[in-house]
């Protein structure tokens, strides 16, 4: 079976079934550059409570599991096939209870309010439905002195190949301009907002904060 046919079988939106699984493998793999280029606009001390929302294949807090030392990760995915393979990925993080990873949806994040110092978000903003609902949800669960991380390899007005266009046309992906992003953002509650690119690719990370 071609990439295309698996990706398809698998759901981007909502992985699932074994062509999900090998999916979230691939893209876990695929997203790597970017999201380490993302995350390193973080400082970092290693005590924060951290929310990865959308945590597809566990990747992503793998990563930030080697930087978290006395804190605490939480991963939450609405796809019962993302859940299954993050927790395995990340196993041994789970079992000694430094991290949890939930089945959720970003509207309706199961937290109390102010509950993380760190959340972000890698390749599932497209997918988000009514986006200022959710980005408010984000917002509460986010303590005033936190920092909120948007990250995608493209974004509404970067230098889109016919394929980025055809797979945003395909499975019907929600990709903001920068003014976008930024005019989401602030009618959510957030301030702050910085918007970085990396010159040569189409990749995008928003970094802002809550009202407080």
């Amino acid at each position: 079976m071609d990439e295309n046919s698996i990706t398809e079988m698998g759901n981007p939106a909502k992985p699932q079934g074994e062509s999900g699984e090998i999916m979230l493998k691939r893209m876990s793999e695929s997203h790597k550059n970017v999201t380490d280029w993302a995350l390193a606009h973080l400082n970092i001390n290693g005590a924060e409570k951290v929310l990865d929302i959308g945590c597809g294949g566990g990747m992503a807090l793998q990563k930030m599991s080697a930087k978290i030392t006395t804190g605490h990760l939480t991963g939450v995915d609405y796809s019962e096939v993302s859940v299954e393979l993050s927790r395995k990925v990340n196993a041994d993080d789970v079992d000694n209870g430094k991290m949890d990873i939930i089945h959720a949806s970003v509207e309706n994040l199961p937290f109390d309010d102010n509950s993380f110092n760190i959340i972000y978000t890698i390749e599932s903003f497209y997918f988000w439905k009514n986006p200022v609902d959710c980005l408010k949800e984000v917002q509460r669960v986010l303590s005033p002195d936190g920092i909120f991380l948007i990250i995608a390899d493209i974004y509404g007005d970067s230098e889109l190949s016919a394929e980025d266009v055809e797979n945003i046309n395909k499975y019907n992906l929600f990709n903001p301009t920068r003014a976008e992003f930024k005019d989401l953002l602030e009618k959510s509650g957030f301030f702050d907002i910085k918007i970085h690119t990396k010159d040569g690719t189409t990749w995008i990370c928003t970094e802002s904060k809550k009202f407080f």
